[in-house]
């Protein structure tokens, strides 16, 4: 069975035992959320083993990242610390922090429902760091989200807090389908500089939905292979975002099929067809408008022929203006900033809204 919350039969637990040491208590004993896959070959890994056969070998190493995947729990501790192991040596990329490669992100519910982030734990060292997330918070039980890291795997991960707190689980989503996402290096998190900060964590915390986050940097391909396992995910909406790794022809090619072998399996889960963001430097240089033009014409192209042929829940985001009109919401001309993530989100959340029971 396809579950996105993994969860052990676990109530209040105490975080210090009884000899007064701090105690570590691994955070698979709360559920984690983002784990599309129950039959992984490791717990972290993001699709399934016998992905291992199906897919391609850059996209199944990608897999190993732990993106996406959060951690959320009660508890009335005054101090949160965290341990971690990482998968891998490379703590930070050239153009992405360490702390949204390989560190973890913790937000905290207001009392309006909202989440506000609240602490980060920097990745300083390999394999395994230790940080105080957040410490003198006022007393009071509250519900906490933490983030695992985007370009980086975890062997495990687990908390502590202060004498005499207890941690406990969530109480579970009102509405406990997953937004799924497919795409690229974008959706797997590059550039931003937190794992929180990607557009769909925001939109996570905005819809009060878990996420699955299958972003392959390089590797988002409209591969039938993807969808066939993305069909497997009863999921709130599939987000299908691989324009900036295929061209026109491969648009052209493989749109069709994936969407009508969604259909197919799932017929009722809507699917959002996203255009690439424009580059952010393409104003002035004509090879990167040509691309951008060229593939979003050819996905805009494929959706009328779908929804000519009948293609029901099928929806559509535009690309222009997604990370601003002013050109600084990347770090690089393609990949968002923090800013650009924001600004993405607000698209993606307004497209959403326009999809019934989102």
């Amino acid at each position: 069975m396809i579950r996105t919350l993994f969860l052990f039969l676990c109530t209040t637990v105490a975080i210090v035992g009884a000899d007064n040491k701090t105690a570590w208590h691994d955070i698979r004993d709360f559920g984690i959320e983002g784990r599309a896959f129950d039959d992984t070959e490791v717990f972290y890994d993001r699709l399934p083993g016998r992905a291992k056969k199906l897919v391609r070998s850059a996209v199944w190493n990608l897999s190993r990242d732990s993106a996406g995947m959060a951690v959320r729990f009660v508890t009335d501790a005054t101090t949160i610390r965290a341990r971690w192991e990482l998968k891998d040596a490379g703590l930070a990329m050239p153009h992405m922090p360490a702390t949204g490669v390989s560190g973890l992100d913790l937000y905290v519910k207001g009392e309006d429902g909202k989440w506000r982030w609240l602490g980060i734990g920097q990745p300083k060292k390999y394999p395994i760091n230790e940080a105080t997330l957040a410490s003198g918070i006022p007393a009071g039980k509250r519900e906490y989200l933490i983030y695992l890291p985007l370009y980086n795997g975890v062997k495990k991960v687990e908390l502590a807090v202060n004498a005499g707190a207890k941690i406990s689980l969530a109480p579970a989503y009102a509405k406990a389908k997953p937004l799924l996402f497919y795409g690229t290096s974008i959706t797997h998190g590059a550039c931003a500089s937190r794992p929180g900060m990607t557009h769909s964590a925001m939109l996570g915390r905005r819809f009060h939905r878990p996420i699955v986050n299958l972003g392959f940097s390089g590797n988002g391909r409209m591969e039938i292979e993807l969808a066939r396992l993305i069909a497997e995910v009863d999921a709130a909406v599939y987000i299908i975002d691989c324009l900036p790794n295929i061209d026109a022809k491969t648009t052209t090619t493989r749109t069709a099929a994936l969407v009508r072998h969604l259909r197919k399996t799932r017929p009722d889960i809507p699917i959002l067809l996203v255009e690439d963001r424009n580059y952010s430097n393409s104003f002035l240089l004509p090879s990167k408008r040509k691309r951008n033009e060229s593939s979003q014409a050819a996905l805009r192209t494929e959706y009328k022929k779908l929804r000519e042929a009948g293609v029901k829940h099928l929806y559509y985001l535009e690309g222009k203006n997604m990370l601003g009109d002013d050109h600084d919401g990347t770090v690089d001309s393609s990949h968002p900033n923090d800013l650009g993530f924001w600004r993405q989100a607000n698209h993606f959340e307004k497209a959403l809204k326009e999809i019934p029971g989102l």
